[in-house]
């Protein structure tokens, strides 16, 4: 049943180790480059953002993460007042239960009610067309996103693994919801020729959720109680900074860069490797638990990592964060030079 397992992702990711475990985000190997006379005063940094006509004041969006369960209520609810007192972004998670089951549309339009003004994203798999117009109606959505969870349904007991057809749908969802549209991985990263596939299709932003955060392959091998195929993908997926870049160098269109992004730090990385803002998920759903509060402290805690970053190499605002020079080593590098990219650019921007 779609709303049980709904309660066994939250419980799972809330108590269980989930993350990847052999393979990091590449992070590591991001190294921005310091500028000792910065010129910039760190109290007037602008972090914000335009992201499809609505200011996001920091650019971060809480990931997709739940709903379609009345124990998801809760955690959607403090999710949202933190987007809205904070104004940033928010996903929800898949919302084919509420579609399917009308009773549980609680669920998820808690959020619009909790964050009025807040930008929202909605949320249905590829193969979800029929279900598109009512998701979106569902929260008052200002995007929707389309997931793409192709490991997590292989691992997954009752997983749907038939993923023939899925641009052919991508494409028609695009062509009927007057909305942009984003095209999300879960957790296993997008690489460059999937991206210009998806924005052919009609997708007006990608977010990459890379690997090295949180393992969908893990938490169904909790569910499943199957140690062998689990363990075996549990690191498996393009990591996030990796993903990051191979996807930026080949769209124009916005980028979201998310999968094991854990700081203000992280997010400078990435938002220096050409992402328009950053998605974080299992570190806020674990402050959700305890509070909205506990949410905005969380992201508080980011805000002024990010802030601390961009002074440091001398960015007044994330325009010029994405103009700063920075070094790609480490594995990052193989990975990327052995996929046709030259790296040295980002070392010579200016």
């Amino acid at each position: 049943m779609t709303s049980e397992r709904k309660l066994e992702h939250l419980l799972i990711c809330n108590q269980r180790d989930v993350e990847y475990r052999g393979k990091s985000t590449g992070f590591e190997d991001i190294e921005l480059i310091h500028k000792a006379l910065p010129e910039v005063d760190k109290d007037g940094i602008d972090i914000s953002i335009d992201f499809f006509g609505k200011k996001l004041d920091i650019p971060l969006i809480i990931s997709a993460i739940t709903g379609g369960h009345p124990a998801a209520t809760k955690i959607n609810r403090e999710l949202a007042k933190a987007a809205d007192e904070l104004n940033i972004g928010m996903g929800v998670g898949s919302q084919r239960a509420a579609v399917e089951n009308k009773e549980l549309i609680p669920t998820y339009s808690v959020v619009r009610e909790n964050a009025p003004s807040a930008f929202i994203i909605g949320n249905i798999g590829a193969p979800q067309i029929e279900y598109a117009e009512a998701a979106a109606g569902m929260i008052e959505a200002d995007a929707l996103a389309i997931h793409l969870n192709t490991l997590q349904e292989a691992i997954q007991p009752e997983g749907d693994i038939d993923a023939r057809g899925y641009v052919e749908s991508i494409e028609k969802i695009a062509d009927i919801i007057d909305m942009p549209i984003i095209a999300k991985e879960t957790g296993a990263g997008i690489s460059k020729s999937e991206a210009v596939t998806l924005e052919k299709a009609g997708v007006n932003a990608i977010d990459v959720a890379g690997s090295g955060g949180t393992s969908w392959a893990a938490v169904e091998t909790y569910r499943a109680e199957e140690d062998y195929i689990g363990n075996l993908y549990w690191d498996w997926g393009i990591p996030t900074a990796a993903s990051t870049v191979e996807v930026c160098e080949s769209v124009n269109i916005p980028v979201i860069s998310s999968g094991g992004i854990r700081s203000g730090l992280d997010a400078a990385k990435a938002l220096a490797l050409g992402a328009e803002c950053v998605g974080i998920a299992l570190p806020l759903l674990k402050e959700a638990y305890t509070g909205y509060e506990s949410v905005v402290k969380k992201v508080e805690e980011f805000k002024e990592s990010l802030k601390i970053a961009m002074f440091l190499v001398g960015a007044n605002n994330v325009k010029e964060l994405r103009n700063c020079d920075l070094l790609i080593r480490g594995k990052t590098r193989e990975w990327l030079t052995e996929r046709g990219i030259n790296t040295k650019k980002y070392a010579r921007r200016i």
